[in-house]
């Protein structure tokens, strides 16, 4: 501004220099003038056009600072997106194992609760055994010192297979159970046994 005011004074000088005619001294004085005011304009103009390409090249480097930071906002959401999906996908992994790890837990008290039974049903069945073998035991060598039959064990089911060893001669014992009453065998075996005391 001050620029242009500076101008202006020096055009009014030269045209009253023109209109008044007055001394060269004053048109030389003038024309310095004139000139030092064109530099000082050439000057500022210079100094315009330098602020203004760097404005300009600050404004290039804001817009591609604001664009960095758009693609790598872009960036982060779409890894934030994949993060979140992943997160998810362990979220429901997490819970399907909560869910096994809760039912093998389950199936683990149910285990050792069958476990206790068991044991406890062996202790039952080893105190029942070491009562009832030894009286089973005892009552079949009273049997067959009475009966004198010596069983086949290994026969097949329904069948009954033994010796009779009587007084004189041994007599072999072969009874279809499927086909003769249980009455009927327990007749027949008495029958061998030798009742004279």
């Amino acid at each position: 501004m001050a620029a242009f005011r500076d101008m202006e004074e020096v055009s009014q000088g030269l045209l009253s220099l023109l209109g008044a005619n007055r001394a060269e001294a004053q048109q030389r004085r003038l024309l310095r003038r004139h000139e030092q005011v064109v530099e000082r304009l050439l000057e500022t103009q210079d100094g315009a056009e330098q602020r203004l390409r760097e404005v300009l090249t600050a404004e290039k480097e804001v817009a591609q600072s604001l664009l960095n930071a758009k693609e790598q906002a872009h960036q982060g959401s779409a890894e934030l997106q994949q993060l979140e999906a992943e997160l998810q996908r362990a979220s429901e992994e997490d819970a399907r194992l909560k869910a096994s790890l809760l039912q093998l837990s389950r199936e683990l008290e149910e285990l050792k609760e069958i476990e206790t039974d068991l044991e406890r049903q062996e202790r039952e069945v080893d105190e029942d055994t070491t009562v009832t073998i030894p009286s089973a035991v005892y009552v079949a060598q009273l049997y067959r010192r009475i009966s004198k039959i010596e069983w086949d064990y290994e026969c097949e089911p329904g069948t009954i297979k033994g010796i009779h060893h009587g007084p004189s001669v041994a007599q072999p014992i072969h009874l279809d159970s499927t086909q003769l009453s249980k009455k009927f065998i327990s007749d027949y075996l008495w029958s061998l046994v030798d009742t004279e005391w």
